[in-house]
């Protein structure tokens, strides 16, 4: 089975990190090849999958006005290798690689929808973008992946093709999530927190559907009624060079409590050093960073976006978004909790996400559908 994947970029993200797992999870398998073409630049996680032996391939796109030239390099690419599938992975991948797979003659189409709320997190083009694809998801993929039931319900309001959705979530690599206590104690050793702290933390990108103002507004509220409470946040931009994020912490007046981090490289270790993880976000499908932190024993408080209140359920907090007094009500609760309490929470978030979110699960899924697909097309 040969699997041509079209993606708009390969940095760190949520689609991004799922398409590298899912690679990685057949690598010993030769009944699978994979092939990535990345709309943009190869980034970091292409470099990482040239290292898996998948061939990537950069089309360097800059700007809408290249859609038609890079319309037709993707069509000759597929023409070229002859995949058995097309898979494309969010709005203007899921455009621009169906209408280019359909140009080669290729029906075999698996269009991806990774998002709940485009306008939260996304500018007008991509709104635009999203919009045409509705318009034509009748017509062009033969299946619609959504990773979240929030998110097909709303694609499906905003004019989706209702017949071609289905919804597989996406599966996080259990084995890649350990730490031990000594790893967990020199991170919190360096951020300067001792046993006797209560650390909340937060990963992920500086991305305006993270919703981190309102993350450090809520902590600014904990800081106040809490001596003993820490805070960390890890990912892209999240460091002192951020100019808005250090007025926004500077705001709280408890600027001493927050430690940045930025990107790292061993966000198991981050989360292991984390007594309770926050979501703040104002959009989300169905956010891996919650599904690794259950995986990682840590209790969450989060809002209630995409498919967050199916996976956390009663094993943790849900509160309304863009809400900061929700969210540090949410998070005091966890706080108060005995330490014995917030301990069997995360067993059972552990246990859940072995159950129901490996990589294993949404790879044989795939596969299955891959099957189905070319058997339908035939």
């Amino acid at each position: 089975m040969r699997v041509l994947h079209v993606i708009v970029c390969l940095d760190v993200g949520g689609a991004e990190m799922m398409l590298r797992r899912l690679i990685e999870s057949h690598k010993d398998n030769p009944e699978y090849e994979h092939i990535v073409v990345s709309l943009t630049d190869i980034g970091c996680l292409g470099q990482q999958m040239q290292e898996l032996g998948t061939r990537v391939v950069s089309l360097r796109m800059r700007s809408g006005l290249e859609f038609c030239s890079v319309l037709f390099r993707l069509r000759n690419l597929i023409r070229k290798f002859s995949p058995n599938v097309v898979q494309t992975w969010m709005y203007h991948a899921d455009l621009l690689g169906g209408l280019a797979a359909r140009l080669a003659g290729n029906k075999n189409i698996l269009w991806g929808i990774h998002s709940t709320d485009v306008r939260a997190g996304g500018s007008r083009m991509t709104t635009w973008v999203m919009r045409v694809c509705a318009k034509v998801s009748r017509w062009v993929p033969d299946t619609i992946l959504c990773v979240a039931e929030v998110s097909r319900q709303v694609h499906i309001a905003a004019g989706y093709f209702e017949p071609r959705t289905l919804v597989l979530p996406n599966g996080i690599d259990t084995a890649r999530l350990v730490s031990n206590d000594d790893r967990r104690r020199a991170i919190r050793n360096t951020c300067g927190f001792t046993d006797d702290h209560i650390v909340i933390g937060t990963l992920g990108r500086f991305n305006p559907a993270k919703d981190y103002g309102n993350f450090v507004s809520a902590a600014g509220i904990i800081a106040e009624k809490y001596l003993h409470v820490r805070f960390v946040m890890v990912g892209s931009h999240l460091n002192g060079d951020n100019a808005t994020l250090r007025e926004w912490i500077d705001k709280t007046g408890f600027s001493e409590r927050f430690v940045l981090l930025g990107q790292r490289s061993d966000a198991p270790d981050c989360l292991a050093a984390m007594d309770i993880f926050c979501l703040s976000s104002k959009s989300e499908a169905l956010p891996t960073v919650v599904i690794e932190a259950m995986g990682m024993g840590v209790p969450c408080v989060a809002t209630d976006v995409g498919d967050t209140r199916v996976l956390v359920q009663d094993i943790g907090i849900v509160v309304p978004r863009e809400d900061s007094a929700a969210l540090a009500a949410g998070l005091e609760k966890v706080i108060e909790m005995p330490a014995e309490e917030r301990h069997a929470l995360a067993c059972i978030g552990k246990a859940r996400v072995r159950e129901n979110y490996t990589i294993e699960r949404a790879r044989d899924r795939l596969e299955a559908l891959y099957t189905e697909i070319v058997n339908r097309n035939r």
